[in-house]
């Protein structure tokens, strides 16, 4: 009998198990900022990075971008529509500028100029309906987040080039009405332009969605209420966000213990790890995302989230870094480097510019390796590259991005060859050639730690690295 109760608990426990396996969660979160043809906004990329990383913390797979034109959010878009085919759950979170024309709303990728209706309609805009209805319009739970309704700004454009009839277009984003499954949120009324924040920081609305969306057991509609609560306050009543429901169930971003035992089986809702369900998960999580980075915003908006965070000293010591610029040990080791690299960022677009071939991809990857930022010698720069590349700017005092431009590579061709290419290699091995004198005589210790281990460990294998010419590997 004991035998039969045990068999049973078991079997429970395994559909337990598989339910939460198969509850797929898929995020699109993009922030737009860096505008070419209007005024920019500091804020928005800030707040997707931090959005993306709550949204991780509790199971979501997200398609992250920030600065997006036209193409790069097209692109975006279609990886996420096919992600969120027959998902439990889809989010859907925009900040930076947003229009409204006749009735109708829409997202501006950065290279946006518009100039007429005409122009909106034939796609240098977004449109959301079309948007949300392409992407994740059989996600059984569809939740979107626009904290975008700021002043259009193409709005005195649109208006003069339509001076033959008239064209309805106003401040801040048109109401929206949500289907079976959906919540829509705003960061104000339909109409109304919302406050971007102080620069460098959250905005209201973005900062209120991180508090409480994925709290434990907080359903997803009392958790918005808490939103706008906290946006009515922080702005003294000059903005209050907006939504527009229409869900058929509770739906909680982080069930609770209790919450699961009550929904005897899970539901779209979703059963996130235990581990995911811990608010220091999300701090160590946003923490993870800033901690290399050479952007101050960004670490300011760290310590704006988490003023007395686990992080904090390190935050401030890589304040401190980016202000005083590269130490000593660094700087000695690009001595006779070209300033710029250390301020000039880089990109997809500036790396395709430097046109690497595969053989020159593989020569990358050796010499990172020979300096001691262990990486597969592939031809082919993968995620793991990527986060080698980001150790080796962190290291070096150059802008953290995963991408080389032509400086940087110049500067990396300067340092050191890699260590020989495997037996199973048969790409051309370039000629050795001696790293910097300057290089060698660089003590490690002089290396100022400039917030996080992985930046100092890899510096310090970077030196060593030059100074036994490649032969030995970390």
């Amino acid at each position: 009998m004991r035998y039969l109760t045990l068999l049973a608990s078991l079997m429970c426990m395994a559909l337990s198990v598989s339910a939460a396996k198969a509850d797929r969660r898929v995020a699109f979160v993009v922030g737009n900022g860096s505008y070419k043809n209007v005024a920019q906004l500091p804020n928005p990329p800030i707040d997707a990075k931090a959005m993306a990383a709550t949204l991780r913390n509790v199971g979501f797979e997200v398609i992250e971008g920030s600065n997006l034109t036209r193409d790069q959010m097209t692109e975006k878009l279609l990886d996420f529509g096919r992600k969120a085919q027959g998902s439990d759950v889809a989010v859907f979170y925009y900040a930076g500028h947003g229009i409204a024309v006749s009735g109708s709303n829409y997202l501006l990728p950065v290279d946006a100029d518009i100039k007429s209706e005409m122009d909106v309609k034939l796609g240098a805009a977004i449109n959301i309906d079309l948007t949300l209805e392409q992407t994740m319009g059989d996600a059984k739970v569809k939740l979107v987040f626009l904290d975008a309704c700021r002043d259009n700004p193409f709005a005195a454009k649109i208006k003069s080039n339509s001076a033959t009839r008239s064209v309805n277009v106003q401040s801040g984003l048109a109401e929206m009405k949500s289907g079976e499954g959906t919540l829509i949120a705003f960061a104000t009324g339909p109409g109304q332009t919302a406050l971007d924040g102080q620069e460098g920081n959250n905005s209201p609305f973005t900062r209120a969605l991180i508090d409480n969306i994925t709290k434990p057991g907080v359903e997803i509609q009392q958790a918005m209420t808490s939103v706008r609560a906290q946006v009515n306050e922080e702005t003294r009543k000059g903005q209050l966000p907006w939504g527009h429901t229409n869900l058929i169930g509770a739906v909680y971003l982080n069930p609770s213990q209790q919450t699961q035992v009550a929904n005897a089986a899970p539901t779209a809702s979703g059963v996130v790890p235990a581990a995911a369900s811990s608010s220091d998960g999300v701090e160590l999580e946003y923490w993870r995302s800033v901690k290399e980075s050479n952007k101050p915003e960004e670490l300011n908006a760290y310590l704006s989230a988490y003023p007395n965070g686990q992080f904090k000293a390190l935050a401030l010591a890589r304040l401190a870094a980016i202000k005083s610029g590269p130490s000593t040990a660094t700087r000695n080791l690009n001595s006779g480097i070209d300033p710029a690299t250390f301020t000039d960022d880089s990109t997809q677009l500036t790396e395709d510019q430097i046109g690497l071939d595969k053989g020159q991809r593989r020569d990358v990857q050796r010499r990172l390796t020979g300096l001691g930022f262990d990486t597969k010698v592939t031809g082919v720069f993968s995620d793991d590259t990527r986060t080698v590349l980001k150790r080796w700017q962190a290291a070096r005092g150059y802008p953290s991005t995963g991408y080389l431009n032509k400086l940087q590579h110049k500067a990396l061709l300067s340092e050191i060859v890699a260590a020989p290419a495997t037996a199973s290699d048969d790409s051309p091995k370039p000629a050795r050639r001696a790293a910097p004198a300057q290089a060698q005589s660089a003590p490690p210790a002089q290396h100022r730690n400039s917030g996080g281990g992985d930046a100092g460990a890899a510096f310090v294998g970077g030196v060593v690295g030059g100074m036994m010419g490649g032969m030995f590997r970390r």
